[in-house]
């Protein structure tokens, strides 16, 4: 288990540190991504590995699972919206495969409407793309009927592949070109978007700088437990950076916490303030510890 001074945390995934821990610049390191190539996320991986061999996979979940079995070294996938907020999707997969963040980049987002011909966005009736793109383009959809898709990538490429020209993708510029769309609206995002995606692990990395801590950890429920379990934080002059309610699986409303510390556990500080917030919680896990994206430090 993770230990915050002599007190355990509770990290089941601990037997998976056994494995040596992967060099992010090694070029036979494996790093999955939702894809296909075009999607925003192919571009985050490509900015967190510049050498490695980058493998597109079929959905998030697919690329949890494949960290999780160790096939992959690592994984990228999108964990927040400047727009949309967090993406539940893979806070959950992080929780239910305890994994852990290791890394982060913030990506400037541009969607685009592409379509098999060059229609007007009036006579486009149906519109492809993941739900996160859906909540930050919403102004241009109006109350046209939407159909998600694993990746915005996927999207374009089922529009090209049906031919149906009152169809359009919300995806990339990059996926439009990939699958020969043509764009009907470029830039269509409600204001400007940025989105920041995690490389995951099934290892912890500690010789961290600017390091954040990732946390999940579940209350009571009764009045004040969440304030209970947020003041060490405070008291200890912690930055906590984000906050996500997440509901527990097969506990019908009940929720778990998802949170974001800027600091560093060998910290004597932040250590303390750790178990603090262990103590008044029934559920503490540590779910990475990782340097803050340079643009955001």
């Amino acid at each position: 288990m993770t230990r915050i001074a002599d007190k355990p945390i509770d990290r089941r995934a601990e037997g998976r540190r056994r494995r040596t821990v992967p060099s992010p610049s090694d070029a036979a390191v494996v790093v999955a991504y939702p894809g296909p190539a075009g999607s925003h996320t192919a571009s985050a991986a490509a900015a967190l590995f510049p050498s490695a061999a980058l493998q597109p996979l079929a959905s998030f979940r697919a690329v949890a699972e494949s960290v999780a079995a160790c096939v992959a070294a690592y994984g990228v996938l999108p964990i927040e919206s400047s727009l949309a907020g967090a993406v539940a999707e893979t806070h959950d997969l992080l929780y239910e495969h305890e994994l852990a963040i290791v890394g982060e980049t913030v990506q400037p987002i541009v969607h685009c409407l592409a379509a098999v011909e060059p229609i007007s966005l009036d006579d486009v009736v149906l519109v492809r793309s993941h739900p996160t793109a859906f909540e930050q383009c919403r102004r241009v959809l109006g109350e046209k009927t939407r159909i998600p898709t694993a990746t915005t990538a996927d999207a374009a490429r089922i529009v090209a592949q049906r031919g149906d020209s009152s169809e359009a993708a919300l995806a990339s510029p990059d996926a439009a070109a990939l699958y020969g769309l043509t764009v009907i609206a470029d830039d269509v995002g409600d204001s400007a978007a940025y989105t920041r995606f995690v490389t995951i692990a099934a290892h912890t990395v500690v010789r961290v700088e600017d390091a954040r801590i990732a946390l999940s950890f579940v209350t009571d429920h009764r009045p004040g437990a969440l304030h209970a379990a947020i003041t060490p934080l405070a008291a200890a002059g912690l930055d906590l950076q984000r906050l996500v309610s997440r509901p527990l699986p097969d506990s019908p409303f009940q929720y778990r916490f998802d949170a974001v510390v800027a600091g560093h556990p060998s910290v004597p500080a932040v250590r303390d303030a750790l178990r603090a917030v262990q103590a008044v919680t029934r559920e503490l896990r540590v779910l990475g510890v990782y340097a803050a994206h340079e643009e955001t430090r």
